[in-house]
């Protein structure tokens, strides 16, 4: 047995706001950051647990805290019995009767028990020396659906149910997960779209984008319509009539102007409209589903937890559903939440605009692929070029596809080196 000696916070932020990298309509100078926890144990294999939140600069140290908040939960337990439950571990965190009402289920401290749990599913990915993906995509169904609370999702979703998803994609998870070894998982850009980008400058990303085999790209809209108009011309006579390009308001509208503004952009054949009001607002988006049709909806991003994802489902809210390795609370919650997608038909195309984002949900999407929907049809994994450098196992996006990740973990592990130097000292 080995036991949990320390855990380890520390705040991350690098200066992206210099360059407008990331910037939209509603965060107009995000400095991408990162509440990081490193999990140490006395094993001798030398094995740590790696796991953050995202954030945008000021408030990450109120989200470190929280994770240090949890550190009592951890210090001093045997590893191993938290290892095998993964699912009892989950539950007693989200569960727990004083930290529940910070939420429940949703926010600073919900956020912090995903770091958390993302964290011990690194120990466990590493022990087993396999990529995260890999290692949930070889669970039985049985195993998987233990590692899910069905509480508050069975009158959409019940454990039966999950295990007849599951056991229905059975049959073909090793030729997919060689498929996927061969051949990767779709990917698509954000790169040309921020907001602050001049116009040369998204002229030049778009032709950038599609040259290294993008097969769709992604423009922040949302502050000018005119502007937006221009934008979006300008990119499509750029990309051509067979490249996807999807909008995203960062929660810009409301559900009048929504409708209006997105029907000043239908022209341009736009592949979705994400996040058009407040995240929330699950009748909003609904109206919004409605109103500016055939454009789907994508939202998700800023979704607190399954809960809210169940009611967007039965709401008609959204046809596209946008995961997040790092808003929910870890692994366990984004498995329930693929399943539901899965119940309902939606496919799942994560966000991973932020600093790691795109190394940590590779995994879910490819675990969904080889275990869940068994499908990449309609389904692209977002790219964006930023900060890759400073992970042990960076992200490999070649031909407009994520070639999977080999080494095991849950690709969150942040070198030593690029910690020590971007750590905020106030």
């Amino acid at each position: 047995m080995s036991t949990i000696t320390h855990v380890d916070t520390t705040d991350i932020r690098f200066p992206t706001s210099q360059h407008l990298d990331g910037s939209d309509a509603m965060n107009p100078d995000p400095d991408y950051s990162a509440a990081y926890v490193r999990i140490v144990t006395d094993a001798d294999d030398g094995i740590e647990g790696h796991g953050f939140v995202f954030t945008i600069g000021r408030g990450n140290d109120i989200e470190t805290t929280a994770i240090r908040a949890l550190a009592p939960f951890l210090v001093g337990r045997e590893v191993e019995p938290i290892l095998d439950d993964m699912g009892g571990f989950w539950r007693e965190l989200v569960g727990d009767s004083q930290l529940r009402w910070l939420g429940p289920e949703k926010g600073v401290m919900h956020m912090a028990i995903g770091a958390v749990v993302n964290a011990m599913w690194d120990i466990k990915a590493k022990r087993a020396g396999l990529p995260l993906w890999q290692l949930l995509g070889r669970m039985s169904p049985e195993e998987i659906v233990d590692l899910i609370d069905f509480r508050y999702l069975t009158d959409a979703l019940t454990r039966e149910e999950a295990l007849a998803l599951l056991r229905a994609a059975e049959p073909g998870r090793a030729d997919r997960e060689a498929e996927l070894l061969r051949d990767g998982y779709p990917a698509y850009t954000t790169t040309p779209g921020w907001l602050g980008y001049s116009d040369e400058k998204l002229v030049r990303l778009c032709r950038e984008a599609v040259d290294d085999g993008f097969r769709m790209i992604k423009l922040k809209v949302g502050a000018d319509v005119e502007d937006d108009v221009r934008r979006m011309r300008l990119a499509r006579e750029t990309v051509g009539p067979d490249i996807l390009i999807g909008t995203d308001a960062n929660q810009r509208w409301d559900v009048d102007e929504a409708i209006a503004w997105m029907g000043r952009l239908a022209e341009f054949d736009v592949a979705w409209i994400e996040e058009p009001t407040n995240p929330d607002d699950i009748l909003a988006h609904a109206a919004i589903a409605k109103g500016v049709a055939p454009i789907p909806v994508a939202t998700g991003e800023h979704c607190g937890g399954r809960v809210m994802f169940k009611q967007m489902l039965q709401a008609g809210s959204l046809s596209v559903l946008q995961i997040d390795a790092s808003r929910v609370a870890g692994v366990n919650e984004n498995i329930a939440i693929l399943l539901l997608a899965a119940k309902f038909g939606v496919p799942v195309c994560p966000h991973a605009g932020g600093v790691g984002l795109c190394e940590a949900v590779q995994h879910l999407s490819m675990f969904d692929f080889v275990a869940v929907s068994g499908t990449t049809e309609g389904r692209v994994i977002e790219y964006v070029d930023h900060l890759h450098e400073h992970f042990a196992t960076p992200t490999d996006v070649r031909g407009g596809v994520y070639h999977a990740p080999t080494a095991p973990g849950n690709g969150m592990e942040m070198l030593a080196a690029s910690r020590k130097e971007y750590e905020f000292r106030g």
